[in-house]
């Protein structure tokens, strides 16, 4: 592997990236085009981490040769290496790759308090890409043999333990690390492998966090501890820690990453540490508010940047094949038929839904299917966001210094730092967001799902390269940017919505483009309405909000902003926020057949809008 502080960004002008996905490796070309960075083609192939190649480096090539077939680029010698430095017809200056392989990274975390220490661990661990298989802690309401128990039972990768402020007392966090020695957890891959721990911890308990992991089939790691006092969590030393271990030992012990690893020009990440680090960067680079989501079969990731602090989710239980039994059993079908305006038989629905699980990679082949398909995920999409702000939150056990209007609101630590009336920017990928028939079916979803308040854009993932454009960013931010900018995101539009609950018909609020001249109005709560505003065009809008409602600057305060167009355009919500449909069936149905209609969601189902 190269040096990545020795590439010369100003000479690279080709770039070949990889995502290594658990069954399908995709591959993406980059070239510099008059001046500016450009995604030109892709190319896809099986992932090849299981018998019988058991090489994960054989599905990159076949990916790379497929690219180079459509190209016309020679990019695989007859060697089969990666053809480097780039000249004019043929090689890259560089290659990089992510990889969720193998069942991605896999971690236990472990901490002195549930809320506090093991919580900071657990979103290290997230925010570094892993899927968190547990999380032990003194106060998780477990004994200790069934704790031992359970950490004997897990196969994890590494795992992680903090606990205690810097310089206090090592009880506790020792006892922690004298219970997970002991039982001894084998890792997933190699039978001499010696389990990663890495101890963020108090610092003053090393020592004996070191006398406790000495005896073998461990190797210990050290770093900076998560929590060094109370009101402080430093993730960052965690985070690069877990990035290291990754590399050093997982994805060495998985079949053919050495290969693989020896021909990158940078380490290789976690694909969703890489979809997390990309977000952060178009964040911090415009200055924004932004939220991302992955959906896919077994798991959803929900990602959000607000006022700097990064989060990361995986609800393991919500996705749309392997995962769907457990939505309808999470949200309850009643929940998920408020979506549907259609006659459907509940008992037709269930077999539909235990088909999807055997046949996970059908897609529906009619609009009813369709239709119902996209209600389960509004609800895995509801149920995901709610389990992240329930996550995402200031840090508990911090002594908050208190203003007049702490007194009543009782505000204190663990609040969720997640704000729907500052979200920027909506981001959606996954299958049933990125490929849904009609762009407008996936804004609705993102919108009714999430719930976005005040002026908020959306935009979807074009074909899933924000791990490319993740691990790309620490190579090359500019490009990175560049290419998210102009190829990956898709903007679907920007959705208005006004915060508070009224009388159906009564007014809502009232809205101007360009002072009117680019066309106005009132919107009737319960009402939604779509204005054309192409993928080229921005507008300044002016929402005048009724009494009561909050658009961004307080209730009844009016707020003018530049927004831009999308293949959608623009979409004022006078639905109220929360949500509400009707309780009673029939006036549900109603509603839901008026924002269809008003969207044009389901324009070849009849009594829909064209």
């Amino acid at each position: 592997m190269n040096d990545t502080q020795k590439i010369d960004t100003d000479a690279i002008n080709v770039i070949l990236a990889t995502d290594c996905g658990s069954t399908t490796t995709k591959a993406i070309m980059i070239e510099k085009v008059d001046g500016v960075y450009r995604q030109t083609w892709r190319g896809e192939a099986p992932t090849t981490v299981e018998e019988p190649f058991a090489n994960v480096t054989v599905g990159v090539l076949n990916a790379l040769t497929e690219i180079q077939e459509v190209s016309g680029r020679r990019l695989i010698d007859d060697a089969g290496e990666i053809i480097r430095p780039a000249t004019a017809t043929e090689g890259c200056d560089i290659y990089i790759s992510t990889s969720s392989a193998g069942g991605g990274l896999q971690m236990m975390v472990a901490g002195v308090v549930r809320e506090m220490t093991a919580a900071s661990a657990k979103r290290a661990a997230l925010g570094a890409g892993a899927i968190v298989m547990d999380t032990i802690a003194a106060n998780d309401k477990r004994r200790p043999h069934e704790q031992i128990q359970r950490i004997r039972e897990l196969r994890p990768d590494m795992v992680l333990i903090s606990g205690g402020t810097d310089g206090g007392d090592t009880k506790k966090v020792t006892e922690i690390s004298e219970m997970i020695a002991p039982a001894k957890p084998r890792p997933r891959f190699g039978k001499s492998y010696e389990l990663p721990i890495i101890f963020a911890g108090n610092d003053k308990a090393r020592p004996e966090i070191e006398r406790v992991f000495s005896d073998g089939g461990f190797d210990l790691k050290i770093t900076d501890n998560l929590r060094p006092t109370l009101e402080q969590e430093n993730l960052g030393p965690a985070r690069d820690m877990i990035h290291d271990v990754f590399l050093e030992h997982v994805m060495a012990h998985a079949p053919g990453y050495d290969t693989l690893m020896s021909i990158t020009d940078a380490p290789i990440m976690p694909t969703p540490g890489a979809v997390g680090d990309i977000l952060q960067t178009i964040a911090k680079g415009r200055g924004i508010n932004a939220v991302g989501v992955d959906i896919g079969g077994a798991t959803t990731d929900v990602f959000s940047v607000f006022d700097g602090t990064f989060n990361r989710t995986v609800s393991a239980n919500l996705g749309m094949s392997y995962s769907i039994s457990n939505v309808c059993a999470e949200a309850t079908m009643p929940t998920i038929l408020r979506w549907v305006h259609l006659d459907m038989d509940e008992h037709e629905l269930r077999n539909r839904v235990k088909n999807k699980m055997i046949r996970p990679t059908t897609i529906p082949q009619t609009m009813e299917a369709l239709v119902f398909e996209q209600a389960v995920a509004r609800e895995a999409l509801r149920l995901a966001y709610i389990q992240h702000k329930a996550f995402a939150t200031t840090l508990k056990g911090v002594q908050q210094q208190r203003t007049v209007g702490d007194t009543f609101t009782q505000q204190s630590g663990g609040e969720t730092i997640v704000n729907n009336m500052k979200l920027d920017l909506l981001v959606a990928s996954g299958g049933v967001l990125s490929h849904a028939p009609r762009m407008h079916q996936t804004a609705m979803l993102m919108i009714d799902a999430f719930e976005p308040e005040g002026i908020t854009e959306l935009a979807k993932d074009s074909i899933f390269m924000m791990p490319h454009l993740g691990v790309l960013a620490s190579v090359h931010p500019k490009a990175a940017m560049e290419v998210f900018e102009r190829d990956c995101l898709v903007y679907l539009g920007t959705c208005v919505a006004a915060k508070g609950i009224g009388k159906e018909g009564k007014n809502c609020f009232s809205w101007s483009l360009d002072g009117g001249t680019r066309g106005s109005g009132d919107i009737a709560f319960g009402r939604i309405e779509m204005i054309e505003l192409g993928p080229d065009e921005t507008a300044e809008i002016e929402v005048r909000p009724a009494r009561g409602f909050d658009v961004g600057a307080g209730p009844g305060k009016p707020v003018t902003k530049m927004i831009r167009g999308g293949t959608v355009g623009l979409i004022l919500d006078a639905r109220g926020r929360a949500l509400a449909l009707p309780e009673e069936r029939a006036e549900c149905r109603e509603a839901v057949t008026r924002t269809i209609d008003a969207i044009g969601l389901y324009p070849d189902l009849e009594g829909s809008a064209v």
